[in-house]
């Protein structure tokens, strides 16, 4: 805009921001509509949307049944975002911030809630002993990586993938300001990735899981429209060369079918999968 902004003395929710959600944001917590959740027939019931913060759910739970533990299988049920299903009493008894994913496991003598997506695959990978270390070095490492990927994520989406995809219109210092810590995040892992196979050493991990839900869409190009080109993302060769390597997993790729149009709205069996056509 031509013309500087000035905050007024008090900021007030009637003034309009414009942009792809406009419609869903608003200043205040908690339910606007009464609707329960759905519960399905697997200790594990997902209530998501195929983001990349919901991807990361699901592809640790098909990364578990990968191998062999049947007792992750879960359902995973679509949140309609646009029309408000994260604004319902039910979703907000599980998850109190309004945002996917949320998750209840039903496999002990009384359910337990969680929600945030890192909370998830930390109980995910504790419970079944899988993809986390279990020596206090390799733990600690794993755990860094991750919360460095939880506390990383709104500056590529909330903030990169805001103002170069969804504002209401092109913003100079924004856009830049956010693909500079684009940028920088992915040079982190990329000079990590040149030093170990992955994130937290030579076994793969939640903390992958986790970052690759995010990077992977970029260096893919399927994030954003060109942000892959905008971000030169062809620089980052060890953060390609993960990417590539965790894209042939048959768990992260099933894992990023789930609660998409481009594959299921929503998954109750292994089944499900059959009735995708061939890629």
């Amino acid at each position: 805009m031509s013309e500087e902004y000035v905050p007024p003395k008090v900021w007030t929710w009637d003034q309009p921001n414009g942009g792809a959600f406009a419609s869903l944001n608003r200043p205040i917590a908690g339910p606007i509509r009464e609707a329960e959740l759905p519960v399905g027939d697997h200790p594990f019931q997902l209530y998501s949307l195929g983001t990349p913060n919901g991807q990361k759910v699901t592809i640790l739970l098909e990364e578990l049944l990968e191998a062999g533990i049947s007792e992750a299988e879960y359902d995973a049920w679509i949140i309609k975002i646009f029309e408000g299903d994260q604004f319902t009493t039910g979703f907000v008894d599980v998850n109190p911030n309004s945002k996917i994913p949320a998750m209840v496991d039903r496999s002990g003598p009384e359910p337990i809630r969680l929600f945030e997506s890192g909370a998830m695959l930390l109980h995910l990978a504790e419970k079944f002993g899988r993809f986390i270390p279990t020596d206090a070095k390799g733990r600690a490492e794993t755990l860094s990586w991750l919360f460095w990927q939880m506390g990383s994520a709104p500056f590529i989406g909330g903030g990169f993938g805001h103002f170069y995809a969804y504002a209401p219109y092109k913003m100079e210092y924004p856009i830049n300001r956010y693909a500079m810590e684009t940028k920088r995040l992915f040079s982190v892992a990329d000079r990590r990735l040149g030093e170990s196979r992955f994130l937290a050493g030579e076994d793969y991990t939640i903390a992958d899981i986790a970052t690759y839900a995010w990077f992977g869409g970029l260096i893919r190009g399927d994030a954003y429209g060109d942000a892959a080109t905008f971000l030169s993302m062809h620089e980052y060769e060890n953060v390609n060369r993960w990417v590539k390597e965790i894209d042939t997993r048959p768990g992260a790729q099933r894992g990023r079918l789930v609660n998409s149009p481009k594959g299921l709205l929503e998954r109750h069996s292994a089944k499900d999968f059959d009735t995708l056509s061939p890629a």
